[in-house]
């Protein structure tokens, strides 16, 4: 009798950046599905009440003009408009959440998820850092001297996922084909 060869199923390579960057939706997902639950609580509050207690705990005159429009604009908030807030950050959290335990357990669909959700936010990234004016006022923190620098640093790190995740997809799933 011949000697069995023991056969290896090829095993993807470890993949810290892909570890990251699903722990990073991980983290993006569980914290938007807790500011959704969050929302839904405010269904039937009245939202410029519990906003003028809030001032008034941190020790703030709710009368401030400031503080007297956001309570105006928040009277003007209905519950639909708490639900449809609370169900679009809901979706968007579990979406997030997929997507982030798909890229952690190497599965081939969630690749396809990270990179559309990333590629879509280019665009409007683009746009916006064309479009947006930088303010005259003068921010006292070194990372708010140019108001566009944080927008450019997230423009950045979606372009560098895209591009990583779609190089690096066959490497990284292989034994998906």
């Amino acid at each position: 009798m011949a000697a069995e060869i023991p056969t290896t199923e090829l095993r993807p390579k470890h993949a810290p950046t892909l570890y990251i960057i699903a722990g990073i939706k991980l983290a993006k997902g569980l914290l938007l599905l807790c500011v959704a639950f969050g929302i839904f609580a405010l269904v039937g509050q009245d939202l410029q009440d519990d906003f003028e207690r809030l001032v008034r705990w941190f020790g703030l005159d709710p009368e401030r003009r400031f503080f007297a429009n956001i309570g105006d604009w928040l009277d003007t908030i209905t519950a639909a408009n708490v639900k449809v807030i609370a169900s679009g950050t809901l979706i968007y959290g579990l979406f997030l959440f997929t997507s982030g335990v798909g890229l952690a357990l190497r599965a081939a669909w969630a690749i396809w998820l990270a990179i559309g959700e990333s590629a879509f936010f280019i665009p409007i990234e683009i746009y916006e850092l064309v479009r947006r004016r930088t303010p005259e006022t003068d921010l006292h923190h070194a990372m708010f001297a140019h108001p566009k620098i944080g927008l450019a640093v997230l423009l950045a790190l979606n372009i560098l996922i895209v591009w990583y995740l779609f190089e690096n997809r066959n490497r990284l799933f292989r034994h998906h084909h």
